[in-house]
Order: structure tokens, then C-alpha cells, then sequence
């Protein structure tokens, strides 16, 4: 795509009646993306461990705060596993629910960001702006468009096509609805949430890539029915799976690679400035890892807060 195509796309891109947020010049860039080759051993605490990429945003969000580290943007992915939210996790049998999602191999965890529950595998890419909190009020709907709108940005990168069709809105039937879930043709791949410290955030997106949206829809639709114990009065989302679509299916990037240089590609364009991990502890002495101590600790408060809802 050439930078005329782009710019054309951009200004009439989703959500665009509002000026979003800007982004520093320079940011941090945090990778943990499993790839197709890798071997994940996922009893071994590392990036398979279902907690460690929530708890490494969250003590990198504390140490952006603290000046620490600038600005940074973290892509990840999870082997095989379900993030709940915390009102999931207080539905009836929803231990007996995560327990046969254990026996599948399917790790489960509460997640402390907000929303519901959704799956997390090797063809969705979490994308993860951590920014310092300004002075003044802070709207986190222009950090939602901010996020919707660098997604369609890295999208275009490859798939033009596809990224003139992003919609933002609510998809009635989808898997943890927001108002910015993010559809093409009224089919989800994408839904945004956000966590707030005292001087720094992160907003969230998890974008399914590769692979079938209806059975990932199929996944958490089971998880929801066996949770409930079909108690149609208890409130839940009900997920209807044909509302989930992968990005390949749509049009889009069918690989998670792809997509994520799209990210980082989409930041360039901002005029961002992004420096790898190394890069910061060559320059600065920062070094943070799934494996660091603070990052297990963080892990295990986690756990203790919210494992029974």
C-alpha cells in the first residue's frame, strides 16, 4: 500500500467523527508471541503459565509509572486457554465449568481488566498499549478509539480491502460485547478493555487472526451454559458462535506475524519510535521478563484475588 491508499483509508476509518489520543514519540516493544514452530511447555511457569503475560502488564504498567520505562506496547499470545471475568467466575457451577476446560487442557484464569470471558490460543495476538496517565480528565473511550483505530491502521498494512469494512459497535451475541468490539460485516475479531493504576494504564485488544471464530464462539457458548447451569435468569452473555470471525476468515491477515508487524508498522507511520527489549536494557539497564521475580509474585497475587471470584 502506498501512502496515499493509506492516508485515504485512515481518514475514513473507524470512528474517526472523534479525534483520538495521540502516542509518545518513542515506546517500549514487549514480544511474547508463540509462533507456529515454538514448543511451549506449559507446566513450566513461562509463557504458557495462564497469569504471567496479565501479571508482566501489570507490574510493567507500575513501572511506566514510575518512570521506569517509557510508554510501552506488549504483544503476546497464549498457547491454549479461557480468560473469565470476575462476574463469570461468580456464576454458579463455574468452578465445575473451568474444571472440564482443565481436563481438556484448556487453562483457565480471571482476568483483572474488565469484561468477560473469552479464549485465548496461538492464532489471537493481545495487544497492549501501557501509557502514563496525563493531567486533566481522561475520557478511556478516546484510549478505546486510539486502540480501534491503530488496529485498522495494521490491518490496512496488508488487507486494504478488509480495513475499509472495520466497523466499531456492539456485536449482540458475540463473546465479551463492548462498544468497541471491532466486526467486519457484522462479524467480531476484536474486543478492547482496559486497566487503570494510579499513574499509568493499559488498554487491551485481543484480535482473533487465524483459525475458526466459530468454534472459539462454540468454546465459550459451552463454557456460559455449563457455568449457569441453564438458569435463564442468571445474566450472562449469550453467545451465539456465527457472530466470531477470524481475520483470514474476513479478508484480513491470516497469520499472527502478519498482523503484529501490521502493528508495529501502523506505530511507525504515528512517527512512534519502538525499542525492543534489548534495546532498553542496552540503553537504560530495564530489563523485564515473564520470568522475573516481581512478574511471579504479581502472578500469584492474581491468583489469590480473584481465583474465587
Amino acid at each position: 500500500m502506498n501512502t496515499r491508499e493509506y492516508d485515504a483509508m485512515i481518514n475514513g476509518s473507524v470512528n474517526r467523527s472523534k479525534e483520538v489520543i495521540g502516542l509518545p514519540a518513542e515506546m517500549g516493544l514487549f514480544q511474547h508471541l508463540i509462533l507456529k514452530d515454538d514448543s511451549i511447555d506449559e507446566e513450566a511457569g513461562g509463557i504458557g503459565e495462564m497469569l504471567i503475560p496479565f501479571a508482566f502488564e501489570e507490574t510493567l504498567c507500575r513501572d511506566v509509572g514510575a518512570g521506569l520505562v517509557p510508554p510501552s506496547l506488549h504483544l503476546w499470545s497464549h498457547s491454549r486457554g479461557v480468560a473469565l471475568g470476575l462476574r463469570d467466575s461468580k456464576l454458579p457451577y463455574a468452578a465445575q465449568a473451568m474444571a472440564k476446560l482443565e481436563q481438556q487442557g484448556i487453562r483457565t484464569a480471571v482476568r483483572h481488566s474488565g469484561g468477560a470471558a473469552v479464549p485465548l490460543d496461538d492464532g489471537i495476538v493481545n495487544v497492549s498499549l501501557v501509557l502514563r496517565k496525563g493531567r486533566g480528565k481522561l475520557d478511556f473511550h478516546d484510549d478505546f478509539r486510539l486502540l480501534a483505530s491503530l488496529i485498522t491502521e495494521a490491518v490496512a498494512m496488508s488487507h486494504p480491502q478488509a480495513a475499509a469494512q472495520i466497523e466499531a459497535g456492539e456485536i449482540v451475541g458475540s463473546y465479551c460485547p463492548g462498544d468497541f468490539d471491532l466486526a467486519i460485516g457484522g462479524r467480531k475479531f476484536c474486543g478492547i478493555a482496559q486497566r487503570r493504576q494510579n499513574n499509568a494504564y493499559f488498554v487491551h485488544a485481543f484480535v482473533v487472526v487465524s483459525g475458526s471464530g466459530q468454534e472459539r464462539g462454540e468454546l465459550i457458548h459451552k463454557f456460559y451454559e455449563q457455568a449457569s447451569g441453564g438458569d435463564s435468569a442468571l445474566s450472562y452473555p449469550r453467545v451465539r458462535p456465527e457472530t466470531i470471525a477470524g481475520l483470514g476468515e474476513l479478508g484480513g491477515p491470516n497469520a499472527t506475524e502478519e498482523f503484529a508487524e501490521g502493528i508495529r508498522q501502523a506505530l511507525a507511520h504515528r512517527g512512534v519510535m519502538l525499542k525492543s527489549s534489548d534495546r532498553l536494557q542496552r540503553e537504560t539497564g530495564y530489563f523485564l521478563d515473564y520470568e522475573d521475580p516481581r512478574v511471579l509474585d504479581a502472578a500469584r497475587v492474581l491468583h489469590e484475588r480473584y481465583a474465587q471470584g
